[in-house]
């Protein structure tokens, strides 16, 4: 383990944590070039940084192309009262030598972004104290797989594969600009658990600068477009974080699919410690499809009842990962939930005439 550990990793090892100290990854599979096609897409997220991943096993047998963490990458919630962050601190680097981790990122190439336990606190949003330390730790360990290093935010997109097989992969950030949310005033009630939709027009998800920058991605010749939130887009059966809470700025987002004539786009999601398909239709000129993927190793439950008016199906509560299959000479793709073992346990199958393309 120890030789599979970049220099600065192992300096962060043997050295008490400083004010500046950024953890590394181990060293890591190159993500792929421009002109790289890509066929299959892993994605997972909820992943507890101490424990075993067997999750992530099931992602290698897979043969994925490229896997993206889209949140909640590790558990390293950090009430800010130390700069340092040294709880986040030490998240990153129990992180570095998970050995199913590291496993992964030896093998696949990673794109990340996060969500509130790597952030730094539980259901955060712009307010938190700790996030230009948290940012830094999250681009320090990630590096290149951090697409967002040169503004505030971790959010970014790339490119892959020529025209015709062109995929766009979208990272927002749903943390580092977001309002508070609206508290409910039934905890605990069925749909209203925590939150409840906020019609205020001053609040946001993703802040000015960012609804620009993927206003312009959007714009960017692709053929599928994945765009990965750390929070629901579509799901609404429930009172926790989710862009619902927020119709103003779901609306705001269809809205630029919408007239930026973006097709093929698809939305990939984490946060809920379940996975489900959903489908809706009447948000832009094709039905949008969201597959949400949680937990890695984060289950909270062995099933789950959960119903949205979108969902296909039941949520899978066991630990999980989503798979993206591209076919491109049958011009169709296929969204699928994968257990630990990696075998698929639900999944839906998308002519690309579906989705606009």
């Amino acid at each position: 383990m120890i030789r599979a550990l970049g220099l600065v990793a192992l300096l962060s090892l043997a050295h008490p944590v400083g004010a500046q100290e950024i953890i590394k990854r181990p060293a890591a599979a190159k993500i792929w070039g421009t002109d790289s096609v890509l066929n299959r897409i892993a994605f997972g997220s909820c992943m507890e940084e101490t424990l075993p991943v067997p999750a992530l096993r099931g992602v290698l047998a897979t043969q994925p192309d490229l896997f993206l963490a889209m949140g909640d990458n590790l558990y390293g919630d950090d009430p800010a009262d130390d700069p340092a962050l040294p709880i986040l601190t030490q998240a990153y680097r129990d992180l570095a030598t998970n050995a199913d981790f590291a496993a992964l990122n030896r093998s696949v190439p990673i794109l990340a972004t996060w969500d509130d336990h790597d952030f730094g606190a539980n259901d955060a949003g712009a307010i938190y104290g700790g996030k230009s330390r948290a940012e830094a730790l999250f681009d320090g360990f990630w590096g290149e797989s951090a697409l967002g290093q040169d503004h505030p935010g971790v959010y970014g997109a790339r490119l892959f594969g020529p025209e015709g097989q062109r995929v766009q992969i979208i990272m927002l950030d749903t943390r580092t600009f977001r309002s508070p949310l609206k508290e409910t005033d039934q905890p605990g009630a069925k749909g209203k658990e925590r939150y409840v939709p906020d019609d205020d027009g001053r609040k946001t998800m993703l802040g000015e600068a960012q609804w620009a920058w993927l206003a312009a991605q959007l714009k960017q010749p692709a053929d599928l477009r994945l765009i990965v939130s750390s929070v629901q887009v579509l799901a609404d059966g429930h009172g926790y974080e989710a862009w619902h809470t927020l119709p103003r700025e779901r609306a705001h987002l269809f809205d630029i699919i919408k007239t930026s004539h973006a097709k093929g786009v698809v939305i990939l999601s984490g946060d809920r410690h379940m996975a489900a398909l959903y489908r809706q239709a009447g948000l832009v000129d094709y039905p949008m499809v969201e597959l949400t993927a949680s937990a890695l190793n984060r289950s909270m439950r062995a099933t789950n009842d959960e119903m949205s008016r979108q969902q296909i199906g039941p949520a899978y509560a066991p630990n999980n990962s989503g798979l993206l299959e591209i076919d491109w000479r049958g011009k169709s793709l296929r969204l699928s939930i994968r257990n630990e073992q990696g075998a698929e346990v639900q999944g839906l199958s998308i002519p690309f005439a579906q989705i606009g393309l």
